[in-house]
């Protein structure tokens, strides 16, 4: 099984995509950065190019690892991977996963079901992460919950993306 880039790359668009409104001082951006402590001038001369490309290249892995986490067929590929011939075509395990994928490959890939994943990876990975962060910098429940809610709306998208558009085969 092969990591479907074009999608992973597409799904990584999505936190340069909502962060454009999630951050506007129309939305959440100027919430956010009092919850921060920054100003309009603690933000000027910043490098925006970088940023974005990093941002964007952060995405892809969590992209990456989110395609693990909504794609259960992944896992079938797991048990199988200490095989040195399960990617080998003829091959008895490579036979026995043609065969599961033929009989379950399209189980639980919706867009419903990828959103879900993505929506619990949040919980247990993103709220987490910011929160530890948080309290070391002494940030308050409010920089917590913009951030959290951030990134919950971009996994939930990202992951029903991944679940149901990327090829398994």
């Amino acid at each position: 099984m092969n990591l479907d880039f074009p999608i992973l790359l597409a799904a990584a668009l999505v936190p340069l995509l909502i962060g454009f409104f999630w951050y506007n001082p129309k939305t959440f951006g100027t919430v956010w950065m009092n919850a921060a402590g920054l100003t309009e001038e603690k933000l000027k001369g910043a490098n925006m190019a970088v940023i974005f490309i990093m941002t964007y290249i952060f995405s892809v892995f969590i992209a990456m690892t989110l395609n693990m986490v909504t794609i259960h067929q992944w896992g079938l590929m797991s048990l199988l991977a200490q095989n040195p011939d399960v990617n080998v075509p003829g091959t008895p395990t490579n036979e026995e996963l043609k065969n599961l994928l033929n009989l379950y490959g399209d189980r639980f890939r919706t867009f419903k079901h990828g959103a879900l994943h993505g929506f619990i990876s949040s919980l247990f990975f993103a709220l987490p992460l910011i929160g530890v962060n948080a309290l070391f910098e002494r940030r308050g429940w409010k920089y917590i919950w913009i951030h959290t809610g951030f990134w919950a709306l971009c996994f939930l998208i990202m992951g029903g993306i991944i679940c149901q558009f990327s090829h398994v085969y």
